[in-house]
């Protein structure tokens, strides 16, 4: 029981953390190189928009007029993380129907097996999220060796990569954990020494008559 709590609380951990990166604008920051660069304007770049934070304090933001306005890595990002929310929102409805503390269903083994596949589930969302996050902090640091790629345009990676890599791991592990959660197969028999009791028969009855 324990351990199933624990997987799926670092599930849903994970769930939030893919839910605050989906949303935060802040997956490429701008990178300050050289030393006669003024820094007067700090840009954010975003699933859905991009920031500009001024040295008064002042934030702007913008949402993104179409699809193509995106980076080819944010872009595929975008997908991967909307799938991994999906994913992650079916293995909790499927983990409800098979939680101890629920009655969805009265078999205990056929709700282990439903938890197993929740578990499935989780770690199918958590390596989705990974494949966004490792795509474009990939991107993010081949741009920034690239000597042909000028300094103006290059980034450094922005605090929604980090808690994406720590979201994929939570729920990698919860999924892990709750895969494990299973009880152990019981035997048929209940094994108590007990042995069966043998039935005399109407041949070994009239033998023993005879003798």
């Amino acid at each position: 029981m324990a351990l199933q709590e624990l997987g799926i609380s670092m599930s849903m951990m994970g769930v939030a953390g893919t839910i605050l990166i989906c949303a935060l604008p802040m997956w490429k920051v701008t990178a300050f190189i050289g030393t006669a660069l003024v820094v007067m304007q700090v840009f954010w770049e975003g699933l859905w928009m991009t920031c500009v934070n001024e040295y008064t304090g002042q934030m702007q933001c913008k949402i993104y007029d179409a699809m193509l306005d995106l980076s080819p890595d944010l872009q595929a990002a975008r997908g991967l993380i909307c799938v991994s929310l999906v994913l992650g929102c079916l293995g909790f409805l499927i983990f409800l129907l098979g939680a101890r503390c629920t009655n969805c269903l009265s078999h205990p083994r056929i709700k282990a097996r439903v938890v197993v596949g929740s578990g499935v589930v989780f770690a199918l969302a958590g390596l989705t999220s990974m494949i966004a996050v490792s795509w474009t902090a990939n991107s993010i640091i081949r741009d920034f060796h690239n000597p042909r790629v000028p300094e103006v345009l290059k980034n450094e990676m922005g605090a929604a990569i980090y808690i994406g890599f720590v979201s994929s791991g939570l729920l990698v592990c919860g999924g892990a954990m709750l895969c494990t959660s299973c009880p152990p197969q019981r035997a048929r028999y209940p094994s108590g020494g007990y042995t069966l009791a043998r039935t005399p028969t109407h041949s070994s009855y009239a033998i023993k008559n005879y003798v």
